[in-house]
């Protein structure tokens, strides 16, 4: 049993883990945050305070209460598409009225313990999403650049881009282009690392534009912060519009924050996370941001990997980047307001194209699930994320229903003995056409069946065995592996062999 001085020394070491390593983490991560939380704000269209609220309240409630202990939360990129439909249909005050209410949803969804089903979505589908909204940010962000403003869709984007390109607006193209020189550059320089490529890219572009004066837009935030949240309001609209605005929030953080977490634990070798346990905590932290006027909070993989990377051992890391933030808003705003628009659009520009990754597409394309990522990803950015993601997940289950019906079934006669051969998986979608091929072979004359396939189920089996004993009572015989039989349908994948032995009428 521990005594007082054992947890005395435990404590100790903890908090000596904490100052060595957590602590430095934590402010790498808090300043890749800064801009990457005004950045989505930005490019969603919401108010800038509620980008930096969710990165407080991700950072410090869904770090203290969430299953992974390395995972950071805050504004993800891959919600910027959706908050911004919302903002455009309902108003800001409502979205983070559905913001809170997606929060409560997936509590629900951690406690009853079905939270983890959101894995079970097909990874084609999942990353043909992001690539989606990545496209989607780039060319919304590409606008910003060029000193104009975002459209509402990927095709006015591209319709409106040549007039765009064609307009002039040196200083924001100036700030945009370096910005991104710097994202790119920054990372190849020996020992660059381990200062944040946004950090330095934005502050690279937002000196010389402060002392050059130059006539740019830039962050704007409220003189009072805590006085100017933004509450939340009942939305105004059907329940139905409300109730799949919730439903969309809700799945996608939720998909998106359970991927993060799991791409996380294999990043280290420490305590693997407990899905459900922070689905609850994601969800406390989008009730709470809601709550607050902010914007929602899911899992982010980009402050995840760098917390890793900076070393960080325990949750106190995400917990700390949170304050740091909050501290720095409430005592340094002004800072943030030197900072051009054009220079933020510059980082989320290549934060989307970076959703777009070749490794996934490679991947993707050897396991023949190409086709479920672009229709997916090209729905997303042309249609809409429901629509481009039901579009995936229709698609998705058309190739598994095509997969489990793609059996050979095949019925020839060599010196007098028809061999039937089976292979692929034999599931009730394919029982039409295994009838239709073992009443191809005479009545009374000896067969054989060999099976190669990975699986066979009920109705496969019913079906076959019921031509056998048709075939046997009308004298003929059957030659049939029971073994090889019993173990397609155990899912066992079973080779062509010498059947057991006939069986006669």
């Amino acid at each position: 049993m521990p005594t007082a001085t054992d947890e005395h020394a435990a404590g100790a070491r903890s908090l000596r883990s904490v100052l060595r390593h957590d602590l430095p983490a934590s402010l790498v991560v808090f300043l890749i945050a800064i801009p990457l939380s005004l950045g989505i704000a930005a490019a969603s269209g919401a108010p800038l305070i509620a980008g930096l609220v969710a990165a407080v309240v991700g950072g410090v409630v869904a770090g203290a209460l969430g299953g992974s202990v390395l995972q950071v939360s805050g504004p993800a990129a891959g919600l910027t598409v959706v908050v911004a439909g919302l903002v455009d249909q309902f108003g800001w005050p409502a979205t983070a009225a559905i913001t809170c209410a997606a929060g409560l949803l997936q509590i629900l969804l951690g406690v009853t313990r079905i939270g983890r089903l959101a894995l079970s979505l097909s990874p084609a589908v999942v990353h043909g999403m992001l690539a989606g909204i990545g496209l989607t940010i780039a060319f919304q962000q590409l606008h910003v650049v060029l000193g104009g403003a975002a459209q509402s869709s990927l095709i006015k984007n591209l319709a409106e881009l040549p007039g765009q390109i064609v307009g002039h607006h040196p200083p924001s193209v100036l700030i945009g282009l370096a910005t991104v020189a710097v994202l790119l550059i920054w990372p190849r320089l020996p020992k660059a690392k381990s200062v944040p490529a946004p950090l330095v890219a934005v502050v690279a572009v937002t000196v010389p534009a402060a002392v050059l004066a130059l006539p740019v837009e830039r962050v704007q935030l409220p003189d009072d912060p805590l006085r100017s949240l933004i509450p939340p309001m009942l939305p105004a609209g059907g329940p139905v519009q409300i109730g799949v605005a919730v439903v969309t929030i809700a799945l996608v953080a939720s998909v998106e924050s359970l991927l993060s977490a799991v791409a996380v634990d294999k990043l280290h070798r420490g305590r693997r996370a407990d899905l459900d346990r922070e689905l609850v905590g994601q969800g406390a932290a989008n009730t709470i941001s809601g709550l607050l006027g902010g914007m929602p909070v899911t899992g982010v993989i980009v402050r995840s990997s760098t917390n890793v990377a900076a070393g960080a051992r325990s949750r106190a890391s995400a917990i700390l980047h949170g304050i740091w933030i909050a501290l720095f808003v409430l005592a340094a705003g002004a800072l943030l307001e030197s900072i051009p628009m054009a220079a933020l659009a510059g980082v989320l520009l290549l934060t989307g194209v970076k959703l777009i990754q070749l490794a996934h597409i490679r991947t993707l394309r050897r396991h023949d699930e190409l086709l479920v990522y672009l229709i997916t990803g090209l729905g997303v950015a042309g249609f809409g994320l429901a629509e481009g993601v039901l579009a995936g997940l229709v698609v998705a289950t058309g190739r598994v229903l095509h997969r489990l019906a793609r059996a050979t079934v095949t019925a020839t006669e060599q010196e007098g003995v028809w061999t039937v051969r089976l292979s692929g998986s034999l599931v009730f979608l394919g029982v039409a056409s295994l009838v239709r091929t073992l009443r191809s072979v005479p009545v009374g004359v000896p067969a054989r069946v060999e099976l190669g396939v990975d699986h066979l189920d009920h109705a496969a089996y019913e079906a076959l065995q019921d031509w056998r004993r048709g075939h046997v009572a009308r004298g003929g015989t059957v030659d049939l592996d029971e073994a090889a039989v019993q173990a397609a349908l155990a899912g066992q994948p079973s080779r062509p062999g010498p059947p057991s032995g006939p069986v006669a009428g």
